[in-house]
């Protein structure tokens, strides 16, 4: 059993980072309330927003489950780096497919996926959480910048004979008429992925499966998903599945040759839902928890397969200024809160000027990628008068001088002319030198701030 241990986060007063580089980072970034309100929506047990207005998904029986699609189309639009589609298949039939291309081997393909619809009303496990997670995969790796490409399918007509599956591995697979077969690396279907025997939070065994059968590379799924599991720290039990079940998506991959796996609650030791394929399928007997684990495994996979390209899209805050970890590349900041991009805020640091929440848009060659975003609260300062501060020789050679005529607490920032830091100085010093012979010709900025004041002086450095 592999057993969670308790991450400790060192906060401090002065500067505080917004982390996403590393696997275990967007794996800590699966946040369970998203996938809980998801799978209400999904069911039909909450309203969604849907075409801008408060609707509600009734069921998702494929005959009439068309408002499901649309839900599932606009919450991967929503999202950064993916090209959404919908692939019709028959007069009824409607898969829709993200594709977040990689940006060195767009060619090698990474799928995870789960099918959305459903036999009767409601049907929380069967399969809105599968497509939950799925949905929150995408959200946190379509920041991040891949070698490789990823897929996020959700199939149509599973119900009824796999058919949205099966439609689009036939296609993949075709090489008739001068047509190449997709390679596709791995698939890994997540179907009912929700319920554990165990009361819902509590502690308990935490089976699932992993069905495989050893066709192309599937058996390598298998071991690479038990790997991360030795890695990283789960609260899961695995129970290898082989030959698996032919009875969900992953086994229309199988017969066109293509590895695949299922991954889900244990229905080979009897702990699947006691509602499977009823309208009793319901939200309240999801263990969150244990879904949590679960898509984190899955997530942890794709990023490691699609392997994460070395953009740093962390961000610092300081008191005054936001600040792009990543040193190199172009920039561009966003308004968060109104989704739109901050005319000439393209450093590497950015000062808001009011509150509000906050990401960097970060771009190094062909690959962007974007933070998190940050909530900011803008200080409100007034300026240093003259009588107070004085900031000589400009322009400097070597030594600039700085003279606080009232030993007042300062952090002075330097940045050069694209906002890249140079250096921090706290001092309440009444003569202060800072050193500038060792940085290049060209123009820099001073900042200057205590608790209740803040200016800022251009420098010519000569």
């Amino acid at each position: 059993m592999y057993r969670i241990i308790l991450l400790i986060i060192v906060l401090t007063l002065t500067v505080s980072s917004v982390h996403s580089q590393s696997i275990q980072d967007l794996m800590n970034q699966v946040n369970t309330s998203n996938l809980d309100i998801m799978i209400k929506e999904l069911s039909g047990e909450e309203v969604a927003i849907i075409n801008g207005t408060n609707q509600t998904i009734t069921n998702r029986i494929h005959s009439n489950n068309d408002l499901a699609t649309t839900y599932i189309q606009q919450r991967l639009e929503a999202l950064p780096n993916l090209n959404v589609e919908i692939q019709n298949f028959n007069s009824t039939g409607k898969n829709v497919i993200a594709t977040q291309l990689g940006t060195t081997n767009p060619e090698n393909i990474y799928m995870i996926c789960a099918h959305y619809d459903s036999v009767t009303t409601y049907c929380a496990d069967d399969n809105a959480t599968g497509v939950a997670a799925v949905i929150e995969i995408a959200r946190i790796l379509s920041s991040q910048c891949t070698d490789n490409t990823i897929i996020y399918a959700l199939w149509d007509e599973e119900e009824i004979g796999l058919l949205g599956a099966n439609f689009y591995a036939q296609q993949a697979a075709d090489e008739s008429g001068g047509n190449t077969r997709d390679n596709i690396l791995a698939v890994v279907n997540m179907d009912m992925i929700g319920y554990d025997g165990d009361a819902p939070g509590t502690l308990g065994d935490n089976d699932f499966d992993i069905d495989v059968r050893n066709v192309a590379n599937s058996i390598t799924i298998k071991d690479d998903l038990l790997d991360i599991l030795n890695n990283y720290t789960f609260d899961l039990n695995p129970i290898v599945v082989n030959p698996g079940t032919t009875a969900s998506d992953h086994s229309r991959f199988w017969n066109q040759g293509y590895s695949a796996v299922l991954v889900g609650e244990s229905w080979e030791t009897n702990d699947q839902t006691p509602d499977y394929h009823t309208s009793n399928d319901r939200s309240e007997d999801i263990d969150l928890p244990y879904m949590t684990e679960l898509t984190k495994l899955v997530l942890a996979y794709t990023a490691t397969k699609a392997n994460l390209i070395a953009i740093d899209n962390t961000v610092t805050e300081n008191p005054t200024s936001l600040v792009s970890n990543e040193s190199s590349g172009s920039y561009q900041w966003y308004n968060c809160d109104t989704e739109s991009p901050i005319n000439g805020a393209t450093f590497q640091t950015f000062s808001p000027t009011v509150d509000g929440n906050y990401s960097v848009e970060v771009s190094n060659g062909n690959c962007s990628e974007v933070s998190p975003c940050v909530s900011f609260t803008a200080l409100s300062t007034d300026e240093f008068e003259s009588n107070e501060l004085r900031v000589y020789p400009n322009p400097v050679i070597s030594l600039l001088k700085i003279e606080n005529y009232f030993e007042a607490d300062l952090r002075i920032t330097i940045n050069d002319i694209s906002g890249k830091e140079i250096s921090i100085i706290n001092s309440s010093l009444p003569n202060i030198t800072v050193d500038f012979s060792s940085l290049p010709k060209g123009v820099y900025f001073i900042n200057f701030n205590t608790e209740s004041k803040s200016s800022s002086y251009k420098i010519v450095k000569e």
